[in-house]
């Protein structure tokens, strides 16, 4: 047993991982919204350990440092035949049991289910929005919902009502909610904020369920005076409020409404033309509840410290389950534990790193840089691990197949003593 390192393989696991981040990162952005996140993350690991696998078992064959050279002599072929059980398949498994353990609803946080929609219809939107494109806007992102969903409209001026119920989508009821957003339009009035968050709120508290989250999506082109503490039943039910600015003059709109998405965990979206709107609603709903263990968490999820503990615990949990699969593609023990604990400690750095830096910006590319360092952080600190960890040759494996280990080199100096029946031959002690 000894702390050693292959330098050859340090430098090929960090080509693994970044070949590795390449695969997952396309799958990640062309399939997060069409497939299962649990599949997904599955594959998205699984595809990062194979890259992984494969250049660890080229350095060693290159040049066998860890195993030695009786490996890459007698057990190479083995490994190439243990390499996508080992890597992808373990990976694969451990992906998809941690990202289930990742959506579960736990610490009162729930999943959101409901969304409702507060719409400005005052005599302003008339300028702003002429084409009343808003409403378009809403009826492409309620297409766009899943038909275990319910949505609910609210419509404002200088007072407010409720122009869909909270209603569950499905085949029979999507042309019900089109015909009644085709039937919205300007009232006459002003801007009410507080009229419109009673109302819905009043909504909310008549149609909540408790196992299904909800979220508010308000827009407005105007100013209203505002008591901050009617947003106290929304922060007590954990209802995040998104809102949108439309063309806002500097007459104080955009602070309150910023000031309501803040007070709330939500987002302000600030947009200059009635023709953006139809992208930012959707940009909107696609973060809602979109939490995977490599992308940014929605609101009530990502202020909940449970979430931030977990998501770190899992990583760390998932890196280990790496490193031992490695250790495991070369059938040996000591390099599975040296792998694994090492695995455990990049896991728990790049889950660290993941939750300060995935969603800090508004961005998108930064997300990739940072997923790119935790997988490099992985990879490389499983390589080095093994000058912490001493590791040997694994010699059961030898015995499982009938063979001895090779005998030790004798020693100048060694005392010898004389065999009986040998001839007078001397053997070493």
């Amino acid at each position: 047993m000894q702390r050693k390192v292959n330098w050859l393989l340090v430098f090929f696991s960090l080509i693994g991982g970044a070949l590795g981040f390449i695969f997952s990162e396309w799958l990640l952005h062309l399939y997060l919204d069409r497939m299962p996140r649990i599949l997904l993350m599955g594959i998205y690991f699984g595809v990062i350990s194979l890259m992984i696998g494969i250049f660890y078992l080229l350095a060693e064959m290159i040049s066998p440092k860890l195993n030695g050279a009786s490996w890459r002599q007698r057990y190479a072929d083995i490994s190439w035949k243990l390499l996508v059980p080992a890597t992808l398949v373990v990976m694969l498994v451990g992906g998809i049991a941690a990202e289930a353990l990742y959506q579960l609803d736990f610490n009162g946080a729930r999943t959101v289910k409901d969304v409702v929609v507060v719409v400005d219809d005052s005599g302003s939107m008339s300028q702003t929005d002429p084409q009343n494109l808003r409403y378009q806007a809403v009826k492409n992102m309620v297409n766009s919902m899943k038909d275990d969903m319910r949505v609910g409209i609210i419509e404002f001026s200088g007072d407010a009502r409720v122009a869909l119920p909270l209603t569950e989508l499905n085949s029979s009821s999507r042309q019900q909610i089109d015909t009644v957003i085709d039937s919205l339009n300007i009232r006459a009035g002003g801007t009410n904020f507080t009229a419109a968050l009673s109302t819905t709120m009043d909504q909310i508290k008549q149609q909540e369920q408790s196992d299904r989250g909800v979220t508010v999506i308000m827009l407005s082109d105007g100013y209203s005076d505002l008591d901050m503490s009617s947003l106290q039943p929304y922060r007590d039910r954990g209802i995040v409020v998104n809102t949108v600015g439309l063309s806002l003059a500097a007459d104080g709109g955009q602070n309150l409404l910023t000031e309501i998405a803040s007070q709330t965990g939500g987002q302000y979206y600030g947009v200059a033309q009635a023709t953006d709107l139809t992208q930012t609603f959707q940009k909107i709903y696609d973060t809602l509840d979109k939490r995977t263990l490599v992308t940014e968490r929605s609101e009530p999820f990502n202020s909940n410290l449970y979430y931030q503990i977990l998501h770190v615990v899992l990583m760390m949990l998932i890196g280990a389950l790496l490193g031992v699969g490695l250790g495991l593609m070369f059938d040996n023990r000591f390099l599975a534990r040296s792998f694994g604990i090492g695995g455990g400690v990049g896991g728990l750095l790049a889950g660290l790193l993941l939750e300060w830096g995935i969603g800090k910006t508004d961005w998108s590319w930064t997300d990739s840089v940072v997923r790119f360092f935790a997988i490099m952080l992985m990879a490389l600190i499983i390589s080095l691990f093994t000058l912490i960890i001493p590791i040997g040759e694994n010699n059961k494996r030898l015995i499982r197949r009938g063979e001895a280990p090779p005998p030790p080199t004798p020693s100048a100096g060694s005392p010898r003593r004389r065999r009986p029946g040998d001839g007078g031959r001397t053997f070493q002690r």
